[in-house]
Formats: C-alpha cells, sequence, structure tokens
C-alpha cells in the first residue's frame, strides 16, 4: 500500500491547510519553514510492519473491549466502510485505529479533565484490517458533543477518529468522522478548515438502514477515498 504515501501531493482544495487560524492550536504547530523530503522507501525499511498479529479478537468492538467484562454506556452504532483507490479498487489489509469520547463527550486521556464522567467499560479505542475487498467494521456507542478551548462557548460535535496504515508506520493517514444532521457542524472551525464544500460533506458518515442492527445498533457507512475527485480529506502531519 504504498501509494498511501504518495497523498504528499494533496489537492488543497479538498484537504485542510496546515495553518487556519480559527484552529488555534495550528497556529502553533504549522510549520514555520519549508517541509524535508523524506524517502518514503528507506523509511519503510526502518519502520514498524504491521500484519494480522497487529489486531486481537474483539479489538473492533469498542462496546466491550475495556476487559471489565461490562458494556458500554450508549447508544450502539455500528460503523462500516471500504477503504479505496481512487479508480475505485479496494485496498485490503489496510490496519484502521479509530478513537472518540464516550457517551457523555469525555475521553479516556490524562488531558482531559473534563466534568463529564467516564464510563469504566469503555476505553474509546479500537483497530481492525480491511478485507480483501477493502471492508472494515466496527461496534461502538455514538460519541458526545464536549467543550474545548478554542474560543468561547466551543463545543466539538460528535465525531470519531480514523487513522489508515499502509504495511509500514510512515503511510499513516488520519482523518474524522462526523454524524449527519449535527447542529454543532456549521460552529466547528476544525471541520470547516476543509476548504470546500464537497470535501466537508465526504466528512460526514450517512445512515444506512441495512447496516443498522435490529433491536442492537444504529449503522452509518464512511468510505475512505486515497485519492482522486472523491479523496476523504486528511488532517496534515503534526
Amino acid at each position: 500500500m504504498t501509494d498511501v504515501a504518495r497523498l504528499s501531493r494533496r489537492d488543497w482544495q479538498v484537504h485542510p491547510p496546515y495553518l487556519h487560524e480559527a484552529y488555534l492550536s495550528t497556529t502553533l504547530r504549522a510549520p514555520r519553514q519549508s517541509l524535508l523530503h523524506l524517502d518514503p522507501e528507506a523509511a519503510e525499511l526502518t519502520g514498524p510492519v504491521f500484519g494480522p498479529e497487529a489486531v486481537g479478537p474483539g479489538d473492533a468492538d469498542l462496546t466491550l473491549n475495556a476487559g471489565t467484562g461490562g458494556r458500554a454506556i450508549g447508544q450502539r452504532i455500528m460503523v462500516t466502510g471500504r477503504v479505496l483507490e481512487d479508480d475505485g479498487r479496494p485496498v485490503a489489509n489496510a490496519l484502521i485505529e479509530i478513537w472518540q469520547a464516550n457517551a457523555a463527550g469525555r475521553y479516556r486521556h490524562q488531558q482531559d479533565d473534563g466534568c463529564a464522567p467516564l464510563d469504566p467499560n469503555f476505553i474509546g479505542g479500537g483497530r481492525v484490517l480491511t478485507d480483501t475487498n477493502g471492508d472494515y467494521r466496527f461496534t461502538s456507542i455514538h460519541p458526545g458533543a464536549y467543550p474545548w478551548r478554542n474560543h468561547h462557548n466551543a463545543w466539538r460535535p460528535s465525531h470519531i477518529h480514523l487513522s489508515i496504515f499502509g504495511s509500514s508506520f510512515p503511510s499513516r493517514l488520519v482523518t474524522q468522522m462526523y454524524f449527519p444532521g449535527d447542529p454543532l457542524l456549521p460552529l466547528d472551525p476544525i471541520f470547516n478548515s476543509v476548504p470546500c464544500e464537497r470535501g466537508r460533506e465526504l466528512l460526514i458518515a450517512r445512515y444506512d438502514h441495512d447496516v443498522t442492527e435490529p433491536g442492537l445498533a444504529l449503522g452509518y457507512r464512511f468510505d475512505i477515498v486515497l485519492r482522486g475527485r472523491d479523496e476523504t480529506p486528511m488532517e496534515t502531519p503534526r
């Protein structure tokens, strides 16, 4: 999957810029000097390699993988989709990791000191490998919105972070998935750092009743396209 590394040649009408002043932390981390070229082949020879052993049983079910024996609190959701090249070819054996806030809008992270409660049965992370058709599937809970310190009365819309790896660490790509109809989307500077409306639409999952499991979980579909006209906007390297 060395094609993933080629996204360094990005379409900046689709992907968010390094510096987006409304998103305050980019003013601190945006590059101030010219970027250095990294030989992807050399990096892949020295970096870690991922395979089937990177995913354990139950890693794709975030409602159960906390190891406590209990179930996570919240509205259960199924998230599925495909990882595709620009011509529609599936990308097999891509490692997808997700992380998210719990149903109350809090991360299991030492830097999240918000007042929302933690869920002892939810660690907020999971991973899965795409199959030969490029398909992936997670079970999780609908993440809650949460306040953040970017500006006055700032709230992040419900979202899930996705990290996509090829066969090695340098091929890592990161994006976010949002939910349809969220009233916070027009107010969110991270979502709106994507320059074009079409790009922002590609970050919103669509409800899929065929994916919905009766009596159990609502279903959402979120395809990840690596290049081309329908490429998924990706976050800039940090």
